[in-house]
């Protein structure tokens, strides 16, 4: 980037904005800006200049102190989409891909969801951004839910995403955010033979959620599917149920129109859409 291509601005925010691109900061804090080198500026100038910079599209504000540079290519509208991964993994730490978005990733859903679901231990004040067009939710778990990671590249990024079977577990635990039951199912379905269902038992037992386990059980049983967990590992899903009846699919008012007491699921949902495939 040179001062030439930088359009519509002075030579002052054209040396901060040149500088920060040279120094490899796609994606930098005010901090950043503070620390660079021989720019000889008090920080309320470096201030004022990244607001002009957000103003005139060169700098798109993630959120308060965060910013991603608009490369060149945007053009002179400054129309640019960055992947909605990579922003995610600036949006908090630790975080992950996770729920809905986690299955397309995996190719799990044929539906692309509208939302990115970010998954964190953290606290975050603004849990449903919107950036460059794109939205995203941050979901908060315990810590105990937080794990399962699998790391990929995009540029020069090391991105986080939930690796299959945490996913699928995530979704059976809050259906609601996994495109809802029926969108398991059809991503059970998907994954028919790539599920690694002894690493999902340890899963299950360091996930604590009873729930999650009634609906996985009473979800593979019944697609039977090609692959489904043998015997004995179904019988340690069953010695982690909890008292107590869970239902189905939480997100939907639909009333229980049978008891599945083998899985103490209360199921709410047409079981033949379970089976549709789609």
């Amino acid at each position: 980037m040179t001062n030439q291509n930088v359009v519509a601005l002075s030579d002052a925010d054209a040396r901060l904005l040149t500088t920060l691109a040279a120094a490899g900061k796609q994606i930098f804090v005010t901090e950043d800006a503070y620390a660079l080198p021989d720019l000889n500026k008090p920080r309320r100038a470096v201030r004022d200049a990244l607001g002009r910079l957000v103003e005139k599209g060169w700098l798109e504000r993630l959120e308060k102190g965060k910013y991603l540079i608009i490369p060149l290519e945007a053009g002179p509208e400054r129309t640019w989409t960055e992947d909605a991964h990579v922003i995610a993994h600036h949006l908090v730490k630790p975080g992950q891909v996770a729920y809905w978005s986690a299955l397309d990733y995996w190719n799990l859903t044929e539906q692309v969801p509208r939302i990115t679901y970010v998954q964190t231990t953290s606290r975050k004040e603004n849990r449903s951004p919107e950036i460059l067009g794109m939205r995203f939710r941050i979901v908060r778990v315990k810590s105990r839910k937080f794990f399962g990671s699998h790391g990929y590249r995009v540029g020069d990024w090391t991105l986080r995403v939930t690796n299959r079977e945490k996913t699928l577990l995530d979704c059976v635990d809050r259906p609601d955010l996994g495109g809802g039951t029926g969108e398991v199912a059809r991503a059970l379905r998907a994954g028919d033979g790539d599920f690694d269902w002894d690493g999902m038992t340890t899963y299950l037992r360091r996930f604590g959620s009873g729930a999650a386990v009634k609906r996985l059980g009473f979800l593979v049983e019944t697609l039977e599917l090609r692959h489904p967990p043998g015997r004995r590992t179904l019988e340690k899903w069953r010695g982690l149920l909890t008292a107590g009846l869970s239902r189905l699919d939480p997100s939907t008012p639909r009333k229980p129109h049978r008891i599945a007491t083998r899985w103490r699921i209360e199921v709410n949902l047409p079981e033949k859409g379970l089976h549709a495939h789609e």
